[in-house]
């Protein structure tokens, strides 16, 4: 059945950029910033919940994967919802409710009114990427697009280092809780100007083109099945470790004896190196390949944090840290360009939003699997063994994928 869409959205074969498209990709670029924020902002704050509140490493993980579960739900909706009304209205839409649920957060009086609000938030959490990914992949041509996608990740670990440099002066002096009504700037400057600049599109669809399938019924139906699978799995496993890392390093680094202004460093190092990464990963991906890329950062993060098991020293313990930033980080974001290559216009919403979604398995359980392994006792290097072995198991899928599913396009 011949479907139109009701306002073509910009081609992709041309050489470079114009304004309109550019100014589109940096504000879908701040929306990642802000997802990114919002993701690092609760690890920075666990020692003060737990302290204020009393609660224990466990149900501070299960409030972390509070978060993460409306994460899972809010890509699969937002990623398939974008294919249907448009990425501008489910970009914003994903803006607002993180922006206004996280904000809340700040008035929590008790874990379970926090974790109800985190819950929420999730929901926008999720969305954001997919949408704002999936919109910039359409504005720019199609030999970049692999490249592009991958600097917008790059937004992550720059929110979460803002989370980080925040955290230190903001934390010790007035709580925990403006960490999370900072949320309120991108509600107030960053979605009035996203209204004005985002294109007003869906994917493009001529009149004359005819879809035998749509929606996750293509994307799990006999072409994609496989691959589509293959990506949540890769993606589980590498959020297991980033997100596992980022909710629970500086818990991690002061239960080794560190203060909490000298565990936020680490998390800092963490981040700038998940930055670093998205720089290198990019050039990576357009000098070697996608697929190859990922492989060899998904190595150098698990081997990187297995070398923690050594007792390293202070110094090199940071240089561990950027490493295995580079490396999950990068991983991620070179999952995230196969995907947005690897399929067609009018499915690449969707096949984000599973990706991240059934993906976002690994992040809603590693802040529990993590919080669980510091209740039993067994120490920083249970949560390290975890991590390391995750992203070894992301490069052994993204080696599968690489030999049985290339790219098509």
């Amino acid at each position: 059945m011949p479907l139109t869409a009701t306002t073509a959205a910009p081609t992709t074969n041309r050489v470079g950029l114009d304004r309109t498209a550019t100014i589109a990709v940096v504000v879908c670029w701040l929306f990642v910033v802000f997802d990114g924020y919002d993701l690092i902002v609760y690890g920075n704050v666990i020692p003060s919940l737990q302290n204020e509140w009393g609660i224990s490493a466990a149900t501070a993980g299960t409030l972390g994967s509070l978060a993460f579960l409306g994460m899972m739900i809010g890509a699969v909706l937002a990623g398939r919802l974008s294919d249907v009304v448009g990425r501008k209205r489910a970009v914003i839409g994903c803006a607002i409710v993180l922006s206004v649920f996280t904000a809340l957060c700040a008035l929590a009086t008790g874990p379970v009114m926090f974790g109800a609000l985190r819950l929420i938030a999730g929901l926008g959490l999720g969305g954001l990427v997919p949408t704002s990914n999936a919109l910039a992949a359409e504005l720019v041509p199609a030999r970049w697009r692999a490249a592009v996608a991958t600097m917008m990740m790059s937004g992550v670990p720059i929110g979460g280092s803002i989370a980080a440099l925040l955290g230190i002066p903001v934390i010790p002096n007035w709580g925990w809780q403006p960490m999370f009504a900072f949320a309120l700037v991108p509600l107030i400057l960053l979605v009035p100007i996203a209204w004005k600049t985002l294109p007003d599109h869906t994917a493009a669809v001529t009149s004359t083109e005819v879809r035998p399938a749509t929606g996750f019924s293509a994307l799990l139906g006999t072409r994609f099945r496989s691959v589509s699978i293959m990506f949540a799995l890769a993606t589980m496993v590498t959020l297991l470790a980033w997100y596992g890392l980022g909710t629970w390093l500086p818990k991690l680094m002061q239960g080794e004896g560190t203060d909490l202004g000298s565990a936020l460093t680490f998390a800092l190092a963490l981040n700038l190196g998940a930055v670093a990464g998205s720089f290198v990963t990019a050039w990576g991906g357009v000098r070697f390949g996608t697929i190859p890329t990922s492989i060899v950062a998904a190595l150098l993060a698990g081997l990187a944090l297995l070398s923690l098991l050594t007792s390293p020293p202070v110094a090199l313990i940071y240089v561990i840290f950027v490493l295995a930033g580079v490396g999950t980080h990068g991983t991620q974001c070179l999952v995230i360009a196969a995907v947005a290559s690897h399929y067609p216009d009018y499915l690449r919403g969707t096949a984000l939003g599973w990706a991240l979604g059934v993906g976002r398995v690994g992040a809603v359980a590693a802040p529990q699997i993590g919080g669980l392994l510091l209740a039993a006792g067994l120490g920083a290097d249970s949560n390290f063994i975890l991590f390391g072995v995750s992203a070894l198991v992301a490069a052994l899928l993204l080696t599968v994928i690489w030999r049985r599913f290339p790219s098509p396009t």
